[in-house]
């Protein structure tokens, strides 16, 4: 699909993107299925570079494919992450990889000012996006609302308007969501490969103590 930067800008609706990328309108999806974990890290997965935190020997890796205008990521990235990072992040039981499955055009354009952003602020960006994500989201003009956020996180407006004229970097945001949904059945967001285990949905971290402990058991 062609990324039409004035149609982003107008606050295209959700039927634009869709049309091009045939995936199914759901933020929400409990099921859990094993998933082919060369097919989960295989390079064509991340058409971008990795966005990683934590060790690279970590006994387990957590990838997790989300939308930044998706209610449930953003429950997820401001209630639960915090303290599935402290827990198992921080002490280097786990590797967690973040990658982009934009449902819509607004997402893909805040996914790209993510990337846009220095390489050390694309997580303090995505935590912010998601801690605005109201007021931008679902506004009428969510172009001025993205503006109103990145502004504060020092990114100028011609900054802005050049970083969303990127076609080619549209291109690679939307295709790591193709990947996922054909190659690795996403269809909903957040979700989850935990060493291969796909899960889906905000999960609290009562949850993701029962996943990771018998995966970390003796470790």
């Amino acid at each position: 699909m062609t990324f039409d930067r004035r149609r982003v800008l107008a606050g295209a609706g959700v039927a634009a993107l869709l049309a091009g990328f045939g995936l199914p309108l759901s933020t929400h999806d409990a099921r859990a299925q094993s998933a082919d974990v060369a097919k989960v890290m295989a390079p064509a997965a991340s058409p971008l570079p990795q966005k990683v935190i934590g060790s690279a020997d970590a006994p387990v890796t957590v990838v997790e494919y989300a939308s930044l205008t998706c209610s449930h990521c953003a429950d997820f990235h401001t209630k639960d992450l915090p303290e599935l990072k402290a827990k198992y992040i921080d002490t280097g039981k786990v590797r967690f990889i973040f990658r982009e499955f934009p449902f819509d055009p607004v997402a893909t354009a805040a996914f790209m000012l993510a990337r846009c952003a220095p390489e050390d602020k694309y997580f303090p960006m995505v935590s912010t996006l998601f801690e605005t994500q109201k007021s931008w989201a679902y506004s009428k003009d969510p172009a001025a609302g993205l503006l109103a956020v990145v502004r504060q996180t020092g990114m100028s407006q011609a900054e802005f308007e050049k970083c969303l004229s990127d076609q080619g970097l549209a291109q690679k945001v939307q295709e790591s969501a193709r990947y996922a949904n054909a190659e690795l059945g996403v269809n909903a967001t957040p979700t989850f490969f935990v060493n291969g285990k796909k899960l889906s949905g905000a999960l609290d971290i009562a949850t993701w103590d029962k996943e990771l402990a018998p995966l970390l058991a003796g470790k």
